[in-house]
C-alpha cells in the first residue's frame, strides 16, 4: 500500500530511527512530525503528553499515514496504550531495550539512561521487574541531554561535562551494558564513547524497531511492495525548527 509511515516525537530524536528503517523498509515513504513547539516532552505530564499525540495524529492521519510510529521513549512508555484505544490506525512504539540489556549483560548491572518521564512510567517500571530477577538497573536521568540535541549542541563542552557526570555514576557502579533509553542520545554516541570504557556494550534497538514496522506493515497486508522510490517529508510544530540542522530537505510549518 503507498501510504507513508507517520513518525512523531518531541524534536529530532527520532530522526536517529530512519536509517535502520529506510535500509530494512527502502521502499516505503515517511512523514516525520517533529514538535518542537512543545519540547523537550520528558518533563512534561502524561495529560500534557496525551493531548498532544491526540493531535499529532490527527495531523498525521490527515497526511493519510498508515502506520504511526511514536518515535520517543516518553511519549510511548505514557500514552501509547491510550492512543491504540482511541484510534484504529496501528501504533508502534519506542521503548528502552530493557529485555536486550539483560540478556546481554555479563555481569548482571545494567545503565539506563533516560527522560524522567520514560524512567517513571509505569510501563518501565513493569519491563524492569520483569527482567530485573537477575539484572541490576542503574537508573540515570538524562536532564539537558535532549537540550543539548536539539541545539546542535552536541560536541559542546557542557554536553560532554553532563554526559560524563551521568554515566561516571553508572560505571562505577559496574555497568557492563548501556541502554540509551531516548531516540534523542544516539546522536551523541560519538561523545559517550569518549567516556565509558570500551569493554561496556551499548544497545542499540532502531533494528528492532525497523524489523517490529515491517512486521505490522506485513500482518495488517500495509506493507509496500513496490519498487518505486522512497520520499521523506518533514514537518514540525515550530516555526523556527531544529530540524534543518539534520535534514537537508525543506522542513513544512505544521502549527499545533
Amino acid at each position: 500500500m503507498k501510504q507513508p509511515i507517520g513518525f512523531f516525537d518531541s524534536g529530532v530524536g527520532g530522526l536517529s530511527l530512519l536509517p535502520a528503517v529506510s535500509a530494512v523498509l527502502p521502499n516505503e515513504d515517511i512523514c516525520y512530525l517533529a514538535d518542537e513547539a512543545f519540547s523537550p516532552y520528558g518533563e512534561k505530564t502524561s495529560t500534557e503528553i496525551l493531548d498532544r499525540a491526540r493531535s499529532i495524529t490527527e495531523k498525521l492521519l490527515a497526511l493519510e499515514c498508515k502506520l504511526i510510529v511514536l518515535a520517543c521513549n516518553t511519549a510511548t512508555t505514557q500514552v501509547i496504550n491510550q492512543l491504540r484505544k482511541e484510534f484504529a490506525v496501528p501504533f508502534v512504539g519506542i521503548e528502552p531495550a530493557i529485555k536486550p540489556a539483560a540478556i546481554a549483560s555479563k555481569k548482571g548491572v545494567v545503565g539506563v539512561l533516560a527522560t524522567k518521564g520514560t524512567l517513571n512510567s509505569q510501563l518501565f517500571h513493569k519491563n524492569s521487574l520483569e527482567n530485573g530477577s537477575k539484572t541490576k538497573f542503574i537508573e540515570q536521568i538524562g536532564t539537558g541531554l535532549v537540550e543539548c540535541v536539539e541545539n546542535n549542541k552536541i560536541n559542546d563542552a557542557k554536553t560532554y561535562a553532563l554526559l560524563e557526570t551521568y554515566l561516571n555514576r553508572m560505571i562505577d557502579d559496574g555497568m557492563d551494558t548501556l541502554v540509551l533509553g531516548c531516540t534523542h542520545y544516539p546522536f551523541l554516541l560519538p561523545v559517550i564513547e569518549k567516556i565509558i570504557p570500551p569493554h561496556i556494550n551499548i544497545i542499540d534497538n532502531s533494528k528492532a524497531v525497523a524489523q517490529q514496522i515491517k512486521r505490522v506493515l506485513s500482518k495488517l497486508d500495509l506493507y509496500d511492495a513496490s519498487k518505486s522510490t522512497a520520499t521523506h517529508r518533514y514537518f514540525s510544530s515550530s516555526a523556527n525548527s531544529s530540524l534543518k540542522a539534520f535534514v537537508k530537505q525543506p522542513i513544512n510549518y505544521l502549527p499545533l
